[in-house]
Order: C-alpha cells, then structure tokens, then sequence
C-alpha cells in the first residue's frame, strides 16, 4: 500500500480556523487528522500541503518511520511551530488509517484502552454576558447543569490573546484587576459547588510578582490546577514559581510544549503536575502517548489541550483511554453548530463524558461538502484569530 495523496482543508471554527487533513492510498483505505493552531491559520495550512507532499509513495502503515523522517527532514526550519502541527495531523491520519485497515479503534493501536469514557472539563462556557461575578457564576451552573464536573476559565481577562495595546508591557495586573479576578472566580466556585474540578488560565500573560501573588489569593479557593503561570521558554522560571507559591496549587502547562523533548527539562526539575500537550501541535497521538509515558515516570498526570476541532477531541480522547495516568481532557463546551456536521458519525457526550465508540480508527470520516460550507476566514475579523 501506497501513499497517493494529502488534501488540507481549512475549516471556520468557534475561535479561530480549523486546519483538517486527509490522506489517500491505492488502495482505497483513507485516515482523517487534524493540525490546528493559531494564530497564522493559513501558515499551517500551507505546512501540512508541503509535508503531505513528502510522503507520497509511502507505505502508510510505516507510522514511526514517517513521523521521524517528517521530523529529522524538518527539523532545519525547526522542530516546533508550524512543521510540527503538519507532523501531528499527518501522525493522526496514519494511524486513522492503520486502524481501519487493522480495523480496530484507534486505542488498540496505542496499546488498548484502560477506559473508554473519558471525564472532561468544559472551557469556553463563559460565552455571554460580562467580566463580573453574576454572569459568570450564571454560566457556571448551567454547565453543571449539563452534568459536566469541572470548569476552567481565564479571570484575568486584561488581554486579548494576542500582545498589543490592551495589554500592560509588563505584565501586571492594577489592584482593581486583582480584586475583579479573585471575585469572579470565587463567584464560580460557589457556583459549582466544592467538589467540582476549577481550572485557572493564565495564558503565561502574568509577570513572575503577580502571578505568584494571583496563585496565593486563589489557592483558598481549592483550584484544581494553575495553568502557565509562565512560558514555556525557561523551565527554571517555572522551578522558581513552585518553590514561591503554596505546595498545593497544581501547575499545569504543557500546550506550549513541543514533543518528548519539550517536556523533558519540566519533567527533571519537578515542577508540574499535570502536563497539557496539544494533539495538534505536540506531535500528534505517537508523540502524546510517549509524552504520557515520560510523565508517567514522574507521577506526573496527563490532561489534553483541546480548544480544536473535532478530530483532534477524538484522537485526544484515543490517547487518553490508552494510558494509566489520565486526569481530564479539554472540551469546548459553546462550539460551532457544524462541529459535527463535519464529520459522519456525531461525538457522543454524555454527563460530562466522552463516550468511544469501538468504530476502526478515530470512528469517523470527514464530510467533504459540509466542510466546504463552512471555509476557513482568511481575513481577520473581530473576536476571530485566523
């Protein structure tokens, strides 16, 4: 079996494009993946067309020799960014396509499942209404309402997601801003209840005082994990953050951070507890589930970024049913109405669960059509990063 062709499309998604592959063989067996990140959609579009080239002719079920083929033949323009979201989704879709002409799901080939429902937290939830304690509490409860366990949310919300104008050069937080994070988040755990998982994002937006200082005023509140108080550029910085704050604030980061290697130096100096690798961006399913492995190692849980479309949910979801030390994966709780349109079987969730199907591969094939209703905006638009 050969290799024939990659087809990329680029899909419109809740908040920013979604980035959707396909590869075909001569044989008529065909894998779906997903590569997306933002911002600079279209540049990812165009890596994952120019590393589907350099795979024509391959033998598809050769996974591990074409992710590192991919990876030591791109590694001169960098391991990272945009060369590793086409590895990811190009991984994704050989090993879609392994498993259905295995014709086993997707988590056999990742060494069989410890479960099949996989516990979810819901993020971009906090869709209406305002920056204050009433709205967001409001929103919290329907969440719960809907059976999930567990919330997480940005209360900081002095930027935008992009540096510019709105934001302070250094990083910090006026007093008045301080005060408006604690309170809405206070206002969200009382609105979930004590036993529900709350999650606080700090988008690595926060300078070394203030996110120190933000980690003390929130940990009464029983946080389940802070996430990146810092970047992924130095891990010494993050070893001087766990040694400043309370033992018992959780740090999480991880979707900034590329592959085995990337992970390897916050491993050794102990300074997360939960790793959040990006299926899209890390190196795909392969790489996750040996990011899991290493984390593993270290007693260090395993928790999915996934503010993506819904292949990358469903590979995520793969991952996690294959290794022992999974926490919650990220669902995107207020999506686009055609997420599932999109693809041919619906993702089923169900009281805050992802429920697998035993369907070969991810379970589904892309929808052709229904993705060409829907084109990915290569215009910049307000509240949209292409």
């Amino acid at each position: 079996m050969k290799i024939t062709d990659v087809k990329v499309w680029l899909v419109e998604g809740v908040k920013y494009n979604w980035t959707l592959l396909k590869i075909y063989t001569d044989e008529g067996i065909t894998g779906v993946g997903e590569a997306t990140n933002w911002p600079g959609s279209q540049m990812i579009e165009a890596a994952a067309v120019e590393a589907g080239k350099r795979i024509i002719g391959l033998d598809p079920m050769r996974t591990d020799f074409i992710w590192t083929k991919l990876y030591r033949d791109l590694n001169w323009v960098g391991p990272f960014g945009a060369s590793m979201c086409a590895i990811s989704g190009i991984d994704m879709a050989l090993l879609d396509l392994k498993a259905k002409k295995l014709g086993v799901p997707m988590y056999e080939l990742l060494g069989g499942a410890f479960r099949t429902k996989i516990r979810l937290y819901a993020n971009y939830w906090f869709t209406g209404g305002g920056h204050n304690a009433e709205d967001y509490a409001m929103q919290a409860r329907k969440v719960m309402g809907s059976g999930f366990k567990g919330v997480k949310f940005d209360p900081f919300a002095h930027v935008n997601y992009l540096y510019g104008e709105d934001l302070n050069t250094d990083l910090g937080l006026s007093q008045e801003q301080q005060n408006r994070a604690f309170e809405v988040s206070k206002a969200v755990r009382e609105a979930i209840g004590p036993d529900a998982d709350l999650m606080i994002e700090t988008h690595a937006m926060l300078n070394f005082k203030t996110a120190v200082t933000m980690a003390e005023r929130l940990a009464q509140l029983n946080i389940t994990w802070y996430e990146e108080p810092a970047g992924p550029e130095n891990a010494n910085t993050l070893k001087a953050l766990r040694e400043r704050i309370d033992p018992k604030v959780s740090i999480c980061v991880g979707e900034r951070h590329y592959t085995r290697h990337g992970i390897r130096d916050l491993l050794e100096k102990q300074v997360v507890d939960v790793i959040m690798p990006d299926i899209t961006r890390c190196g795909g399913p392969s790489e996750m589930k040996r990011m899991a492995t290493m984390a593993e190692t270290y007693n260090v849980l395993l928790a999915p970024h996934n503010p993506n479309g819904p292949l990358s949910t469903l590979a995520s979801a793969h991952v996690c049913a294959a290794v022992p030390n999974f926490f919650r994966q990220e669902y995107i709780y207020c999506d686009v109405p055609w997420r599932d349109e999109v693809i041919d079987h619906a993702i089923e969730v169900d009281q805050g669960y992802l429920v697998l199907s035993d369907r070969p591969g991810l379970g589904v094939d892309l929808v052709e059509q229904e993705m060409e209703k829907h084109p990915g905006i290569r215009i910049a638009k307000k509240g949209f990063y292409i």
